[in-house]
């Protein structure tokens, strides 16, 4: 699908866009023009959030997996590799194989999984994150989930390549 003509936006979305325009998701979401400023601020406010950045890249690319969204895939690897996952932890992404990672990312993978299935967590799975992660990290996880649920439908649904992208890292 083409990208949206960002010349015909609010001269505010515009601004907006033209910040964001590397990158191809972003271009994209501009489609939206009256939710793409809430979108993006979702998204940076996940990387602002309270897990600790290896595991919520573990959980984002373990969705990337699940959702078949080679996009996010990408990105998530070389961001990962920056904040610190391991190619252990990339591996385990895509297999979904707990083998090898340590505990806090097996329960991050068993988790994401869980909430990727389930929709939920059950008390027994809620009382597991809680024992070593916040009330405030886990509530972090769940929403990164699901947003990278919808951002990778996002990216399916419109076929977003990296193609003519100016990747920020």
């Amino acid at each position: 699908m083409d990208f949206p003509d960002l010349t015909e936006l609010p001269a505010d979305l515009q601004k907006l866009a033209a910040e964001r325009s590397a990158v191809n998701v972003y271009r994209m979401v501009f489609h939206s023009p009256a939710l793409a400023p809430a979108f993006l601020q979702m998204a940076d406010a996940i990387f602002q959030g309270a897990l600790p950045h290896p595991l919520r890249e573990l959980a984002i690319l373990r969705v990337g997996h699940t959702y078949r969204a080679p996009y996010e895939i990408h990105h998530h690897e070389n961001i990962g590799r920056l904040l610190g996952l391991d190619e252990t932890g990339i591996a385990a992404a895509g297999s979904g194989s707990p083998e090898n990672l340590t505990a806090e990312q097996a329960a991050v993978l068993s988790l994401t999984d869980r909430l990727l299935e389930q929709h939920t967590l059950t008390e027994a799975e809620r009382a597991e994150a809680l024992a070593f992660l916040t009330a405030g990290q886990l509530s972090d996880l769940v929403l990164t989930v699901g947003f990278y649920q919808l951002v990778c439908n996002f990216l399916n649904t419109f076929g977003v390549t990296t193609e003519g992208e100016k990747a920020p890292y």
